[in-house]
């Protein structure tokens, strides 16, 4: 997923892998749909560029709907000739159906929090009047529309909690509109916000009104791929019209600045974060709560490092920056003074990258990733280290929200076989205490995560997750999933998936690679997996599977290789440069032209980690790579599944859709190229269960066809 948060980076669909043809056999061409084709020709600091499908990068016109209503036919055949098809979908319809819960939040005594039942298409909004109350229902996504495409995209309550600011999202797209609900009475105000992205809501201290940022209403015919420039942030007043908002911030002369509004827990300062692109470097503006009519003075920051406003004690500020730290650390700034000299160093950096801060309960709640896992570490005010949280194990921990004054607040711990658990944790006691546990219809007794380390191409040392039935016996002929991102400052850590379970039952092993570019390690290892440095994450996952092969974990026949989004393109760019080491990829919602991503929706923000095919050294580096430009005819692809979605409106289906028609007009030998594009969904957030299931189901349905694996459900 392209970094715009870090919410949901962790979220894994499966991929499926088949048998390679050999050398010496015949190929035998599948009959695949003309795609629409152009003569158009691309210069590039003088060099030529043919772009042949670039009339697919308009996902209205009738020959791209033609198109992809052939492509869906061919894959739909494919798919359903495959006898274990309903197997494999009753089994993941098992697995998945088990209750899962959000981590709660507390405000003004009422407690928040989502609850799915098991297969429900979205998750339910609860509210109750204590921890032990009786729950009640307050927003049932699922009866916004009959089929589960509308989602929430956002729930922020007021500090009284009688009134909820919620987004949703139609059909997995970016665009959100905002409405607020009565707490009490579970109605909707009037009030209705719209053309909202990448942004929540910023609740007034008196609950009357509330900041968010929104882009200008998009040309008609643009919204899923037109540009998003001109952030700008109002304030809402509740019970007035949109129209009559109050401008607080813009800036015409920088389109891609974008800032997002915090108001200080004590009510006095409204604080305003600017960043541009992906990166987590900030320029951070403030001003005091009441003068309305101040212009925000600046503070820290000059897109120079990472400032994250974590709270204030009066006029000094806490911030969690890696200025200096690359790995992270607390400092505190007088906004008196706030000349670097001035600052005092809290939280010193430490050995662990500094993943997040909380200020609960008079204590900085500092979480911490080892070697990709949680650590979580309890500290005074003054930065003096009070206790670790005690957590079960190997996995990911998350939460730990709240207010300064609060006593109490909550977590959730999930590893590859263990379903997320939410604790509640006692700030003062140091305690924590189950709240609420899932039931599974799976043991997990019988199955393992290990961690190991391997070297890449230069010597760098990569860490390794790999999950698999006790006990397994490297024989090299294991079934072997290989998941990657490397990218845009996002760690991979330990996740829970039923997916997985599914594969794990049927014997498979499955490994995901902490990849440079990705969060693991800090900013210096993010930072040599992006622009001209890119090459290295894909270096780091060829010799991950190098590595399974060579410790006779799998060979090459039963390697499969999956990711998303960035991992997308993480799989388009190995499956181009070593199609000879691979079972089968499955790119998922991929970034797959690397000269053209910057010029669609939010793609100019990736630039941070891509570079541009604007900038002459930068263009070598991506046309070096770019999966679109790579793919070279005649040559044996390894069996592919590209998957995309009609509403993707962060990477567009463009991207998915050139790469398979260059594929398939390429293919040298028998192997299938298919591409599955899903209707009424966007690049994965708030994905209806029903959908999410009949994909998974579909790539292992791809697996066992190709493959001749026998599913054990």
């Amino acid at each position: 997923m392209i970094r715009v948060s870090r919410v949901a980076a962790s979220v894994l669909l499966l991929g499926a892998f088949a048998v390679p043809m050999k050398a010496d056999e015949p190929a035998k061409t599948y009959s695949y749909p003309d795609a629409p084709k152009s003569d158009t020709v691309d210069v590039y600091h003088g060099v030529k560029v043919a772009d042949p499908y670039r009339p697919l990068e308009d996902p209205d016109s009738d020959v791209t709907r033609a198109w992809v209503e052939a492509e869906n036919q061919i894959t739909g055949a494919f798919l359903e000739s495959i006898p274990q098809r309903d197997a494999i979908r009753a089994r993941l319809t098992e697995l998945w159906d088990y209750e899962k819960f959000g981590v709660p939040r507390g405000k003004g005594g009422r407690y928040f929090y989502a609850r799915n039942a098991g297969l429900q298409n979205q998750a339910v909004l609860y509210t109750q009047e204590s921890l032990d109350g009786e729950p009640r229902e307050l927003l049932d996504p699922n009866a916004l529309s009959a089929d589960g495409t509308v989602a929430l995209a956002g729930t922020v309550a007021s500090d009284d909690g009688a009134k909820l600011a919620y987004g949703i999202a139609e059909a997995g797209s970016d665009w959100n509109v905002w409405k607020v609900r009565d707490v009490t009475t579970g109605k909707d105000l009037d009030d209705r916000i719209e053309w909202v992205k990448f942004s929540s809501a910023e609740w007034t201290p008196d609950d009357s009104a509330f900041f968010y940022g929104r882009f200008p209403e998009p040309e008609p015919g643009q919204d899923l791929k037109g540009a998003n420039y001109f952030q700008k942030v109002y304030l809402h007043k509740l019970g007035t019209p949109q129209a009559d908002d109050t401008l607080i911030w813009e800036d015409p002369e920088h389109k891609e600045w974008e800032a997002t509004p915090t108001v200080t827990d004590d009510g006095a300062y409204l604080v305003l974060t600017l960043h541009k692109g992906t990166d987590a470097k900030y320029r951070v503006l403030f001003r005091p709560f009441n003068e309305h009519d101040a212009e925000p003075v600046h503070l820290v920051g000059d897109f120079d490092a990472e400032y994250e406003f974590l709270d204030n004690d009066g006029p000094v500020f806490w911030f969690k920056t890696n200025k200096n730290a690359e790995r992270g650390k607390v400092v505190a700034i007088d906004t008196r003074d706030p000349r670097p000299e001035k600052w005092v160093e809290l939280i010193p950096e430490a050995t662990e990258t500094l993943e997040s801060v909380d200020v609960v309960g008079d204590r900085f709640i500092a979480s911490y990733l080892k070697d990709a896992h949680a650590v979580v570490r309890v500290f005074d005010l003054k930065g003096n280290h009070e206790r670790d949280v005690d957590l079960p194990g190997l996995g990911t921990a998350s939460g730990f929200a709240g207010k300064r004054t609060d006593k109490e607040t909550f977590y959730s711990f999930t590893s590859y076989t263990t379903p997320s658990t939410v604790y509640r944790y006692d700030v003062e006691a140091g305690r924590s205490s189950v709240w609420r546990a899932p039931a599974l219809k799976f043991d997990p007794s019988g199955y393992e995560t290990v961690q190991v380390f391997y070297q890449s191409k230069d010597g760098t040392r990569i860490p390794m997750f790999i999950t698999s039935k006790k006990g397994l016996k490297k024989t090299g002929d294991n079934p072997t999933l290989l998941y990657g991102y490397g990218g845009f400052n996002i760690p991979l850590t330990p996740g829970f998936s039923p997916s997985v379970l599914t594969w794990l039952e049927m014997g498979g092993a499955y490994a995901v690679a902490n990849l440079r570019g990705g969060g693991e390690y800090g900013e210096r290892w993010h930072q040599a997996g992006t622009r001209t440095r890119k090459q290295n994450v894909f270096d780091d996952f060829i010799a991950a599977a190098e590595w399974l092969i060579a410790e006779n974990y799998t060979r090459t026949e039963k390697l499969a290789i999956t990711g998303r989004s960035n991992g997308g393109l993480l799989i388009g760019a190995c499956m181009t440069q070593r199609p000879d080491l691979f079972g089968a990829c499955v790119p998922g919602v991929g970034v797959l032209d690397m000269l053209r991503f910057h010029k669609f929706t939010i793609g100019w923000a990736w630039i941070d980690d891509y570079g541009s095919s604007d900038d002459p050294e930068e263009f070598k580096a991506l046309y070096a790579y770019s999966p679109l430009h790579n793919v070279k005819p005649g040559t044996c692809y390894p069996p592919t599944m590209v998957i995309t979605a009609d509403h993707d409106d962060r990477v567009v289906p463009a991207h998915s859709f050139k790469l398979a028609a260059t594929l398939q007009a390429a293919q040298g030998c028998d192997n299938p190229i298919l591409i599955r594009i899903e209707t009424k969904a966007g690049h994965g957030a708030g994905k209806p269960t029903a959908k999410i299931i009949e994909e998974a189901a579909d790539q292992w349905a791809f697996l066992v066809k190709t493959l001749n694996v026998e599913p054990k459900p």
